[in-house]
């Protein structure tokens, strides 16, 4: 049985103590605006470019909890010295939003990545409830719009691929799509979130995921076939473990009991394949045929891989209370915690080798920002507060 209150205390403190005020201290550009995310172990600044998925990562990040936790003043500052940055500097003349900035807000990498935008569009719908602007409002649900028109070809004139080769598309907008949407759903008409959310619970539960296999896939071909291809046979767990808590978290919202159980299976099917029996952790990528891969970090282990997995772990043992969730659970968050988080100076490690040691002690860089590790860490304290609620309750039941 999970120990649900004392893990919610854990991953609060964490949380409230450490990730947060690291950002908060370290990671803001209070003379040009915006965040730096390429900080050492310590926190020092040791580049000064600034990634726009990264920047809009951090505005979202502090007004999620201005708005859900505490109306500190603090908070909606970081996240308004991010949004002012973003809204003079951050998008082309189209309206897309460029990948990489320089320190004062000159372009550097043209807006062939649509994360860019899909964070964007995050920031600024989270940033909208807590500000009430309607400029916040307009760019975040204009920018949403930009996304679908974009959908079909998300890098338009930036794809490298010659067309009518090899088409295919990606696990990764669909799957981010069923949680964007539930993001900007105060800003959307009710017919378009429900369009969105089940193009998005298709795509992720009935193209990509193979039953057979047990696995999600990257990407497919158009037609949903199976493409026998790098990219057609890459898996990565840590990307379809969270998918499965989006999916519970859309299950749990219309009470699709058949969609939850689904999500259930396949995180108990991807934790089984993805876990590296040798040495722990979860592979960063996998082909689904054995067959050798192109990336070199294969074997790396990945910060948000690990805290992602632990979501959708806790989250399935929260809604099915199988045993299965808890004992993966324990064993998962037991290598987690004596391998990424940096107890003398603050936050996670992201980049583990094959073994669990760190290859690199930076805290942050062009991939890793105050995202992933802070939102999970939210993610679990919440996650157990509800488990250990309904354990109290259990409890009462039984007297």
């Amino acid at each position: 049985m999970i120990d649900a209150e004392n893990l919610a205390k854990l991953y609060r403190d964490n949380l409230l103590s450490d990730v947060i005020p690291f950002w908060q201290r370290n990671a803001v550009d209070w003379t040009n605006g915006g965040y730096f995310t390429c900080l050492d172990r310590k926190g020092r600044v040791y580049d000064t470019d600034k990634f726009v998925w990264l920047q809009a990562r951090q505005i979202w990040m502090f007004s999620m909890l201005y708005n859900k936790l505490e109306k500190r003043q603090e908070w909606l500052d970081v996240a308004l010295a991010g949004a002012k940055f973003l809204e003079k500097h951050g998008r082309d003349a189209e309206g897309n939003w460029y990948f990489a900035l320089n320190r004062e807000g000159k372009p550097l990498v043209q807006p062939y990545n649509i994360f860019s935008d899909c964070f964007a569009a995050m920031a600024f719908g989270q940033l909208f409830q807590a500000t009430g602007l309607s400029n916040h409002g307009n760019l975040g649900r204009d920018t949403f719009n930009n996304i679908l028109k974009r959908r079909q070809n998300p890098k338009g004139k930036y794809a490298k691929g010659v067309p009518g080769t090899r088409n295919l598309k990606d696990f990764a907008l669909p799957m981010i799509l069923c949680n964007l949407v539930l993001e900007l759903e105060h800003l959307l008409d009710a017919p378009l979130v429900t369009d969105t959310i089940q193009y998005g619970i298709n795509e992720v539960m009935t193209t990509f995921y193979r039953p057979d296999e047990r696995v999600i896939l990257e990407a497919v071909n158009l037609d949903g076939s199976f493409s026998d291809s790098f990219e057609g046979r890459l898996v990565n767990p840590g990307h379809g473990l969270e998918a499965m808590w989006f999916m519970m978290d859309l299950a749990e919202r219309s009470g699709d009991n058949e969609l939850m159980k689904k999500a259930a299976d396949i995180t108990l099917q991807l934790m089984e394949y993805g876990w590296d029996r040798t040495h722990g952790g979860i592979f960063y990528f996998l082909d689904v045929e054995q067959k050798p891969l192109q990336q070199l970090e294969w074997d790396q282990k990945l910060w948000w891989v690990h805290i992602e997995a632990l979501i959708s772990l806790a989250k399935g043992y929260l809604h099915t209370g199988d045993e299965r969730f808890s004992q993966w659970f324990s064993k998962l968050h037991d290598y987690t915690w004596a391998h990424f988080p940096d107890m003398e100076f603050g936050e996670w490690y992201g980049y583990l080798n094959r073994h669990g040691e760190v290859l690199l002690p930076s805290k942050g860089g062009k991939w890793k920002g105050c995202f992933h590790i802070p939102r999970g860490l939210y993610q679990l304290w919440k996650t157990m507060e509800a488990i250990a609620e309904k354990q109290r309750q259990l409890i009462i039941q039984d007297k």
